[in-house]
């Protein structure tokens, strides 16, 4: 594996880059501002002392005059020794020289290419090429003594400092700027080398890309769905199976709202609420959503919303419902059979064998016409086998448990699975039979019917009934008004399946005379529901 450079010592490698090229270009900027501001000094300076010689009355009587060189070139050495300028020119109208610093250039005409505006009574400055290299050379006209006729040209030559020897002359400057300059850029690269490692716990880049990259692929590859929303409500990550429930593309800005329009869906319950396996439909589908509210320190950075398809969830829980249902059914028979068959014992013990005789046939076929009423009208051997496990349960309770002739379940309402059919009937029969223990008439009637787009659930019993501050408070998360520890759970979910699917359930009882319980669900589709 390719070896990885460390956070650390990539901000040290890039901030001694930066800061040496800072410095650089820093100091490059500063001496070619320098350079400016030379010319700009030794032009002013040139043209004053060009002005002063050409006003030099040896100078003015002497330029284009026969031998006037004789005169002109110890005065211009002599002013450009004082001066510690480079040359000093004297040109007459022909341009000929009448002063050089070499002397061998008097007399020969000066070209320089940059004089011809001077003849014509200009003054000013320019940057040319000459003998010596490159000067600002200052240009003013001589004129006569009246001032009215031009007789020649004075120029004063400064060389310009080269770029070379102001980097020899700052030099030092710049050496102590690039080692100061090193010196911060190095501790404030190591502060912050320090800082970023420590907010990214201790982890390298590439640690932490792989790290995402691991965890993103962990999301994707879970059979649940998963939601992730800021401390606003916007969404921030879904997963695939997530897009899959919801059937929205999650590409950007988008609400929680808009996936989730359920009023109790409120930013309180992502915040404070902490919401486990509640049932809720979207788009036709059960799912179980659970809500975890993210905290860093106290301080609310968003939820994270799992969705689980509620049919591949209860799978498993319909069959292990279904096993317990059984053996409760079973064992509430076998306390029922070992009952009948203590009494037809003692029947034969005591010679009475009509009457043995009678109780068995009287048994079997009262069991066989339920059995083969539940064949017939409950196609779904789960709630079958809950509706006779039920039955045995009250019988030995000594409740009766009618099923109402008119009952049938063609096939499950869509939406709802055998594993909400059982949590309905069950915790309902529960109820009913547990309403009944203490009361004179002890019985209970069910009456379930139902087809693909309705469902209808009604059990009456004789029990004690409820008051009206007990029936307001029922489906109350832990109340029971048995007051018995762990209960107060059934009736909840009862009320979240028959909510999570637009249903109704009303409760009708009068204390003394009983209870009964109904509930309506149907599509949307279904005519004349609402």
């Amino acid at each position: 594996m390719k070896k990885q450079i460390k956070l650390r010592t990539k901000i040290l490698l890039l901030s001694s880059i930066l800061v040496c090229i800072s410095v650089l270009v820093s100091g490059l900027t500063m001496l070619v501002s320098v350079s400016a501001s030379f010319e700009e000094e030794i032009g002013e300076r040139a043209i004053a002392i060009a002005r002063t010689i050409a006003q030099m009355d040896d100078i003015r009587n002497a330029v284009g005059r026969p031998n006037g060189e004789e005169v002109i070139q110890p005065i211009a050495e002599r002013i450009r020794v004082s001066t510690n300028v480079d040359y000093i020119v004297i040109l007459d109208m022909n341009r000929i020289r009448y002063s050089h610093p070499s002397e061998s250039r008097i007399g020969q005409v000066f070209e320089g290419g940059d004089e011809l505006a001077a003849f014509s009574e200009l003054e000013y400055t320019s940057k040319a090429e000459g003998e010596l290299g490159y000067a600002i050379r200052a240009f003013v006209p001589i004129m006569n003594e009246e001032g009215v006729e031009q007789v020649g040209v004075a120029v004063v030559g400064i060389l310009s400092p080269t770029f070379q020897s102001l980097i020899q002359v700052y030099q030092k400057d710049l050496l102590i700027s690039l080692y100061w300059g090193l010196i911060i850029g190095l501790a404030g690269a190591w502060l912050l080398a320090n800082n970023v490692k420590k907010q990214t716990y201790q982890l390298e880049p590439y640690e932490i890309a792989r790290l995402f990259e691991e965890r993103s692929t962990m999301m994707e590859t879970l059979d649940i769905g998963i939601i992730a929303t800021d401390d606003q409500g916007k969404v921030t990550y879904m997963n695939r199976q997530a897009e899959k429930y919801t059937e929205i593309s999650f590409a950007g800005e988008l609400s929680i709202d808009t996936i989730f329009p359920q009023p109790w869906m409120t930013k309180d319950l992502f915040r404070k609420g902490k919401l486990t396996n509640k049932p809720i439909n979207i788009r036709g589908t059960m799912y179980l959503i659970s809500i975890h509210p993210l905290f860093v320190k106290d301080h609310y950075l968003g939820s994270l919303l799992t969705l689980k398809n509620r049919s591949e969830a209860e799978q498993l829980g319909e069959e292990l419902t279904g096993v317990k249902s059984l053996v409760s059914a079973l064992r509430a028979q076998n306390h029922e059979y070992m009952n009948k068959l203590h009494s037809i014992a003692g029947l034969i013990q005591l010679g009475n064998t009509e009457k043995a005789l009678e109780l068995i046939i009287d048994e079997t076929s009262y069991e066989e016409n339920t059995v083969q009423f539940m064949r017939d009208r409950i196609q779904n051997y789960g709630i079958s086998g809950l509706l006779l496990g039920k039955r045995s349960l009250a019988k030995e309770a000594g409740v009766e448990l009618c099923i109402d002739s008119n009952s049938y379940l063609t096939e499950l309402m869509d939406g709802i699975s055998a594993g909400d059919m059982i949590t309905i009937l069950g915790n309902l029969l529960n109820n009913a039979i547990e309403a009944c223990t203490e009361s004179g008439t002890k019985k209970v009637t069910c009456l379930l019917q139902g087809k693909s787009d309705y469902l209808y659930i009604s059990v009456e019993d004789t029990g004690h009934g409820m008051t009206e501050e007990e029936q307001s408070r029922i489906f109350e998360h832990g109340y029971s008004s048995k007051g018995k520890e762990g209960r107060g759970i059934g009736l909840v979910l009862v009320k979240e399946i028959v909510d999570a699917n637009n249903g109704r359930i009303s409760v009708q009882s009068e204390k003394g005379r009983g209870t009964t319980v109904i509930i309506e669900i149907a599509s949307l589709e279904k005519e004349g529901f609402s």
